[in-house]
């Protein structure tokens, strides 16, 4: 079994360390990573520069680009191997709710869910004093369950697990995508010794939507959360309500068209 990892936290994050060796007792691990951190890089491909690769060691890769850049560059011909499975994380720092939209880690398991490939990404929930021990356990179970099960078509498991040892864990849930509550999100704009603006987007720390099967409430109860992520956004309850409004369209240029062409003339 060949198994590409990825992360967001770059090539040289503890996590990514321990999730490769996790792993290697699973199948053969290949590793692609940013060169350095991308956090909340979303879903985003490099198109506007060549992409720089660099060779660390035997089956460790590094990329000059984005989380999502080094799964497509792998999978589609910088390495001469066929995968059967891809691996993202482990991320300090937790992935769920509306967190999974921004997320590099998830991203790069979304893209290798695009190009045909099961995957799953994987998280602690905690940004200082990380136990990895959970989640290196869960990352072999997770994976062997892959192997022997497969996913359904077009679809990731987003696996978050609460920063503790495993002795403390107090079980597996399968959840839905939290929410997220936001409270007064601020700009904040400061002058460099040049005269020029800058910004820092802020804001307080949002809270959670008291959902009882979702990803936070399973992990807040010290349970692993895995929650299958699909590549397909649309809502299809509101389907049927969008079909009843009235779209007619006009094929005739519009009036405000004719008169910004009737201005334009009269400038020229």
């Amino acid at each position: 079994m060949n198994i590409l990892i990825s992360n967001d936290d770059g090539i040289h994050a503890r996590g990514l360390r321990v999730l490769a060796d996790a792993l290697s007792s699973v199948g053969e691990v290949w590793v692609v990573a940013p060169d350095r951190e991308r956090s909340a890089s979303g879903h985003s491909l490099t198109l506007n520069r060549p992409l720089r690769v660099t060779k660390v060691a035997p089956t460790w890769f590094t990329v000059d680009g984005t989380p999502t850049d080094c799964i497509a560059l792998a999978l589609m011909g910088m390495i001469n191997r066929k995968f059967d499975l891809v691996a993202s994380g482990i991320n300090v720092g937790g992935n769920m709710g509306d967190d999974v939209t921004y997320s590099g880690t998830v991203s790069a398991a979304f893209e290798a869910t695009l190009l045909g490939l099961p995957a799953f990404a994987l998280s602690v929930v905690a940004h200082r004093k990380v136990n990895f021990s959970a989640a290196e356990q869960a990352a072999v179970m997770v994976a062997r369950l892959i192997a022997k099960n497969g996913l359904p078509a077009d679809t990731m498991l987003n696996v978050n697990v609460p920063n503790c040892r495993p002795s403390a864990i107090k079980g597996v849930a399968i959840t839905q995508q939290g929410r997220r509550r936001y409270g007064d999100n601020i700009i904040v704009r400061k002058v460099d010794p040049r005269g020029k603006a800058y910004y820092w987007i802020g804001g307080k720390e949002p809270t959670w939507e008291p959902l009882k099967e979702s990803d936070y409430a399973a992990v807040t109860a010290g349970s692993i959360s895995i929650t299958p992520l699909h590549l397909d956004l649309t809502n299809s309850s509101v389907l049927e309500k969008l079909q009843k409004w009235e779209f007619h369209w006009d094929h005739s240029p519009s009036t405000a068209g004719r008169r910004r062409g009737t201005a334009r003339k009269a400038v020229n």
